[in-house]
């Protein structure tokens, strides 16, 4: 995120020049750490692509290297006495010289490339620093903490998806569903598909179904007085999910597919492999669970 044309929390690493600027902003700056000047226009469809990817490279080498973009159709004399004939352009200075570029968007693993060969091994990154520091409070019982360093990543990284997710289960850990939806909502429409989102948007469908059931002990009692009700059981999984009591939510939904398989349209199975979706293919849970219905499956 840009303000006033420079990054958010580390002023002067991005910015925009001009013919007169370039001077200043590119031969004297890059006396001091590589100096990557991009080369753009308004009309460019993959300077567009481009431009988020790279200044999120640039963000995370920490000062290693600095952004300097040059619209060519407002300040054609630059490129023009570099041979820059088609855009995106970046071209690497360092002690005054260029010495190194690429044209055409590149995807963020060879921008990443790019500038290491240029500034040494970047390391993880202020965000993902940020994203650690993160995982390290709720593990420490301090979800305040954690939410205050997903909200730092975002001054950064408005769709960091790790710290959308992060700060989106938060919510939904405190029972703040519709928090949970609205921080959800920042994701970018084309990373849907992520995994991190993914496993988010299914545990706030789990959440919504199982506000509905109520007290797991009513559900529990009519299991046990007619353990064919394969609806009750389905609730009672649901139910006993959303107090975390995820083993107990498995085996119900286990037996209800070992007792009849169709049952709800195979409904169980599905409700199972939503559930391994919400606690991620790692959970102790999702482990187990998938290890017993593989052998009720398939032995």
């Amino acid at each position: 995120m840009l303000v006033n044309g420079e990054a958010a929390g580390q002023p002067g690493l991005i910015k925009d020049t001009t013919t007169q600027g370039f001077r200043e902003d590119v031969i004297a700056e890059s006396m001091k750490q590589p100096v990557l000047i991009d080369f753009w226009a308004p009309w460019c469809g993959p300077c567009k692509q481009l431009t988020p990817v790279i200044e999120k490279v640039v963000k995370a080498a920490g000062g290693k290297v600095k952004l300097v973009k040059m619209n060519i159709d407002e300040h054609p004399q630059i490129p023009g006495q570099l041979g820059i004939q088609s855009i995106p352009a970046v071209i690497a200075f360092k002690q005054g010289k260029p010495i190194d570029g690429f044209m055409g968007a590149q995807p963020e693993g060879q921008i990443k490339a790019f500038i290491e060969r240029l500034v040494g091994p970047m390391g993880p990154g202020e965000t993902a620093e940020l994203i650690e520091a993160a995982a390290a409070a709720i593990a420490a019982g301090d979800p305040a903490g954690a939410s205050e360093l997903y909200a730092g990543v975002l001054e950064i990284e408005p769709d960091n998806l790790a710290a959308i997710a992060g700060l989106a289960r938060l919510h939904l850990d405190s029972g703040d569903i519709e928090g949970a939806k609205g921080i959800l909502g920042m994701a970018p429409p084309d990373k849907a598909s992520d995994p991190a989102i993914t496993a988010i948007r299914a545990a706030i469908e789990l959440a919504e179904q199982a506000a509905s059931l109520g007290d797991t002990a009513e559900l529990e009692a009519k299991v046990a007085a007619d353990p064919k009700d394969h609806q009750a059981r389905f609730d009672l999984a649901l139910a006993l999910n959303a107090r975390d009591r995820r083993e107990e939510a498995v085996d119900h939904l286990v037996a209800i597919i070992k007792a009849d398989r169709t049952w709800n349209d195979d409904g169980a199975r599905k409700q199972l492999l939503q559930f391994f979706e919400a606690w991620g293919p790692m959970d102790e849970a999702s482990v187990s669970g998938r290890r017993k219905l593989s052998t009720l499956l398939f032995s």
